[in-house]
């Protein structure tokens, strides 16, 4: 895996040593603050999606301060969130004060999705269920408006493990059909933990001609294109090394076309914490797109 560090933190490999743990009142005054940091340019939107491993309550709250500190260091307009529990909901409440925090549950672990307040305009929002999962999965929409343009936003976390192909694909399958069911008017993002294998999707007979998987559209680069990765990232502490893009993001332009555009991706999450884990056993996708004015 390339070890290239996610564009303009000039942060090192996977494996470094960095803290990344402010203390609570910096780090929310940062978040509240961050469009006095980096102005905010309606020419562009940044967007990160990361399963942050709620479930693995290993040094959770230093894990956790980790992740609020990519967001202070990055200020993304949109930010999904995968495996998040109730006590890690409450850190983002405390720690991401500049966000509007839209979860998609409130018990187990669930999806959450942050949305910053000086950019980013909440129209409505909705939680689809998926009919047939055992592990309490959901799709999470919210359309909103920035510069101008209406989005429609989607996560979700799906079916985990090759045991569950089948129901992944048939959760698959009801995310991309929501994304055509949006209005043309509107750009659709959709983000998250697939937990997708390329085969799976072939199976499918692939995406829609309209739905563009951001990785490809950007010329399949290399250096994101593992999300889940044991050779690298230690958190799980497993022997088998395994290299697999769980993570993705998928996008629908609006019909007329051209306005908003994907620039960009990089991975996150690439440094240890003081306490020698990573924030998640993921990394996290950050990606930024064009606005046509």
């Amino acid at each position: 895996m390339n070890e290239q560090a996610a564009a303009g933190g000039g942060s090192a490999g996977p494996g470094s040593c960095i803290d990344l743990t402010a203390d609570e009142t910096a780090s929310n005054t940062s978040s509240s603050s961050a469009g006095s940091k980096q102005q905010d340019d309606d020419s562009s939107f940044s967007l990160i999606t990361w399963n942050i491993d709620g479930l693995d309550l290993g040094n959770l709250q230093e894990r956790a301060r980790g992740v609020c500190s990519y967001l202070t260091l990055y200020s993304p307009d949109v930010v999904f969130l995968q495996e998040v529990i109730p006590p890690y909901l409450c850190i983002l409440q405390r720690r991401a004060g500049g966000y509007t925090i839209i979860p998609g549950n409130v018990d187990g672990y669930f999806t959450a999705m942050l949305l910053k307040k000086s950019r980013v305009k909440v129209l409505k929002q909705e939680i689809i269920r998926f009919p047939t999962t055992s592990m309490m999965r959901n799709l999470l929409v919210v359309h909103v408006n920035i510069s101008g343009n209406e989005l429609c936003l989607m996560t979700s976390h799906l079916e985990s493990t090759r045991d569950h192909s089948k129901e992944r694909m048939k959760q698959l399958q009801i995310v991309l059909n929501k994304m055509q069911e949006e209005s043309e008017s509107t750009t659709v993002i959709f983000g998250g933990d697939t937990n997708l294998r390329d085969s799976e999707v072939a199976k499918l007979g692939g995406l829609p001609k309209n739905i563009t998987d951001i990785w490809e559209f950007l010329g399949k680069p290399q250096h994101c294109r593992y999300t889940w990765d044991t050779s690298s990232n230690t958190n799980l502490r497993i022997e088998s090394k395994c290299k697999l893009r769980f993570d993705r993001l998928y996008f629908r332009p609006a019909a007329e076309g051209g306005h908003i555009i994907p620039r960009n991706m990089d991975l996150i999450g690439l440094e240890k914490l003081d306490c020698g884990r990573f924030p998640s056993d993921h990394w996290g996708l950050l990606c930024h797109f064009d606005v046509i004015l």
